[in-house]
């Protein structure tokens, strides 16, 4: 089928319509979709307890962090690495979780390069 050069101008001449986007709440489709996704809801939070206590738990790590670094300034993510440190050789392993948090707060690269050479420290002793 070949256009002719006046039917193509005919073509590029034909008005264009737009139709007004209609709204959510008075389309019978958004209507039912909406009705279908009410039926399907579920308690997606059955371990509410556990998530609490997860976020408490971040709370307070993310507070002290904060008050770490009060005290310390830019240096404290050093300083609680030294920390951690220093308690992961006085065998305190809940202060070495502790200040490793803390430190990962702060910077998550120093607080994985502690972590890899601590780990790789166990590995050789043992």
């Amino acid at each position: 089928m070949k256009i002719v050069a006046h039917e193509l101008h005919e073509v590029r001449s034909m008005p264009l319509h737009f139709a007004a986007a209609r709204s959510t709440a008075h389309s019978p489709i958004a209507r039912a979709l909406a009705r279908k996704a009410h039926a399907r809801a579920a308690n997606d939070n059955g371990d509410a307890a556990q998530m609490q206590a997860a976020a408490s738990s971040f709370d307070n790590t993310m507070r002290a962090a904060l008050r770490h670094f009060a005290e310390h300034g830019l240096g404290a993510a050093r300083a609680a690495r030294q920390q951690a440190e220093q308690a992961h050789f006085t065998g305190d392993r809940e202060g070495y979780r502790w200040w490793l948090g803390v430190c990962r707060t702060l910077d998550r690269r120093l607080a994985g390069q502690l972590e890899d050479r601590i780990a790789i420290e166990t590995f050789l002793t043992r």
